[in-house]
């Protein structure tokens, strides 16, 4: 089996599939010790179990198939401690010929529904239960042709939403307008100055709302009016979007005054005061540079340049800081309510995403660069992101934890993705902190089909007398709610060998070993100059074949690599080289753009970025890929 079935199988990818039982020859081996994890792969026959999972009375770790049971005794020794458990009363018909799902040898990963939406009682009245909410937030300085497009394209989106979704309404320029759904007399809204902070609390004082929801469809939602369910409130959402003008404060030869992040602020607040359910999308739509308020990144003076990464480097660009300590806090709050931020920028220059990267990146929002609202790719991303999943209820996942356990042997070091740590430690959490780290469990507010994060181990110390054993094992669990309500536990346990040098070079996984060396720079780059961190992928790079390569000092001619390894200097040759380690003749939103989307793909995604795809045609068979090198050029 390759590692790409075992990737289809367990939704992992393991750079190296044998690890050494040192700590010494571990770090040998330059690329550490990880695993690239998409924990909602869709894997083919999944079980999917409607009862709670059984956890290890000790490490909290899961049933799974590499338990040892005594039937007799009615007890589950835990592969990760050795605890003894036993089985509750609902297992008493177990046996070897009568198994649960979770302990097939073949059900490595199984998932779990812990919370299902109850069917309503037939003498009953249906309460509808809460989808998730969405605020769009409307840029009004954009261009009119630009803000007619955006509305037509906010208005199919909509129509398609199921029933019991929210919708809110945020639009902004120099001022935010929050707009009242269930007022039909007239338009009504409530306006906040767009160069002010305000606290949430202040906020949710002025819009009237609470923040304290005690049922399913509170009394708090029901007295405001600027989160409704679509079932109710379409009609006056799409007024209220068809009347949306172009209110451009200008002076001649100036920027607009857009207050970008204050309307950010203000949405989070509204959902943090109106929103029944913990989760939620605030969707920004923008085509221009935040230049009043908190998060402004530019002046209306056009004098003035946009920061650049020179400027950002050399500490002349005072209000990137400023901004970013702003979306900081912001992000938290995203998180404490498990809310998404989304941007979509459309417009031909910057708008200030560099400064938003922290709160999309960890929330796992998305990041869309178009040139236009009017252009095909930015239809296409909005559309892909409302797909449906069933008749009444759309393709997304919120409130996303994710729990590591390990053996005692092995430790964790951190997360590279989009997550952000919950500071949970436990016994296997190393003292060496990588990305987000010093954690065995990581948040992030929604998690999609093709989201992968990697999670970088070492080995422990042992004592001379406590050889590890032949195996070890890592679980998986990734705790989310559907788009329908339900809350699902996915379960995914492997095991790999503790092995010698040659085991350990036959389990390598270059394109696994690739990404991860991108994730590594770019959470390197975070800190270090560019040209710094390609002096560290080149110093790798030499390390790594100076260890595995087979040479005659001295004579160039003879350097060859194992056929496992041979592809690997050339995936570094083009990520030293790729946008997102090299910032000559990018701008800082276009850097945050690239390194923001590689953060967050699996194995394929991320090399087809690093490296541009070469394909050969022929007449006579269809185009197949090809190694990118001179080899690959027929000399006919």
């Amino acid at each position: 089996m390759d590692f790409a079935e075992l990737e289809a199988v367990e939704g992992l990818r393991w750079p190296w599939n044998a690890w050494p039982p040192s700590r010494t020859d571990a770090a040998t081996l330059v690329i550490p010790l990880s695993v690239i994890c998409t924990p909602l792969m869709p894997l083919e026959d999944l079980p999917v179990l409607p009862y709670e999972p059984l956890f290890c009375s000790r490490c909290r770790a899961a049933l799974n198939p590499y338990a040892r049971v005594e039937y007799r005794s009615a007890l589950w020794v835990c592969p990760f401690c050795q605890q003894k458990n036993i089985f509750p009363r609902s297992y008493a018909g177990i046996a070897d010929h009568n198994l649960p799902a979770e302990l097939f040898p073949t059900n490595s990963t199984v998932e779990y529904i812990l919370y299902k939406k109850p069917n309503p009682s037939p003498n009953e009245p249906a309460l509808p239960a809460p989808g998730p909410a969405f605020v769009f937030v409307v840029d009004v300085c954009s261009a009119a042709e630009e803000l007619r497009a955006l509305k037509n394209e906010i208005l199919h989106v909509v129509a398609q939403l199921p029933e019991n979704a929210l919708v809110g309404l945020v639009s902004f320029g120099s001022m935010v307008w929050v707009h009242d759904l269930c007022y039909t007399d007239c338009s009504r809204v409530v306006l906040f100055c767009g160069d002010r902070e305000l606290s949430s609390s202040k906020i949710q004082e002025l819009l009237s709302v609470s923040r304290c929801q005690k049922t399913a469809i509170s009394p708090s939602l029901q007295r405001q009016g600027f989160l409704v369910p679509v079932s109710e409130g379409e009609f006056i959402f799409s007024s209220a979007i068809e009347e949306l003008l172009c209110m451009s404060e200008v002076s001649e030869g100036h920027r607009p005054l857009r207050a970008t992040g204050a309307a950010i602020s203000t949405s989070i607040a509204l959902l943090e005061g109106c929103s029944p359910s913990s989760c939620g999308r605030i969707m920004v739509f923008t085509s221009g540079l935040a230049t009043v308020g908190p998060g402004m990144v530019g002046e209306t003076n056009p004098s003035k340049a946009i920061r650049t990464h020179r400027d950002i480097i050399n500490g002349n660009a005072p209000l990137n800081e400023k901004a970013q300590n702003f979306y900081e806090k912001l992000a938290k709050r995203l998180l404490d309510r498990s809310l998404v931020l989304d941007v979509f920028a459309c417009s031909l220059d910057q708008v200030g995403a560099s400064e938003m990267r922290f709160p999309i990146e960890s929330s796992g929002g998305l990041l869309i660069l178009a040139e236009s609202f009017e252009s095909e790719q930015f239809k296409r991303c909005l559309s892909y992101i409302f797909k449906h999943e069933g008749v009444d209820h759309l393709d997304m996942n919120f409130d996303a934890t994710i729990e590591l356990v390990t053996t005692k042997e092995v430790m964790i070091c951190g997360a590279l993705g989009p997550c952000v740590s919950l500071h949970s430690k436990n016994s296997n959490v190393s003292e060496k902190e990588i990305g987000q780290g010093g954690t065995c469990s990581w948040k992030t507010s929604t998690l999609t089909s093709k989201t992968s994060i990697s999670f970088i181990f070492q080995v422990g110390d042992h004592q001379p007398n406590q050889a590890p054993g032949p195996v070890f094992f890592i679980q998986f669990k990734t705790r989310y709610r559907r788009g329908n309500g339900n809350i699902h536990l996915r379960v995914t346990t492997a095991a790999r060998r503790w092995a010698r040098h040659v085991d350990v070079v036959a389990g390598f996984d270059q394109e696994a070993g690739a990404a991860i060396m991108a994730r590594l720079a770019i959470s390197r780059a975070e800190d270090y100059h560019p040209r710094d961190v390609i002096r560290w992928l080149d110093k790798m790079l030499i390390r790594f074949t100076a260890k595995f390569g087979d040479y005659v000092p001295e004579d160039p001619s003879t350097f060859q690599l194992p056929s496992g390894f041979s592809l690997y200097p050339q995936f570094m040759y083009h990520l030293r080289r790729s946008p997102f380690v090299d910032i000559f003749n990018y701008s800082p939103d276009e850097t945050a753009f690239f390194r923001l989307a590689l953060n967050r793909e699996g194995v394929v995604g991320s090399l087809v970025m690093i490296q541009p795809t070469l394909f050969r045609y022929s007449f006579d068979n269809p185009p197949v890929p090809v190694v990118l090198d001179i080899s690959s050029v027929s000399p006919t």
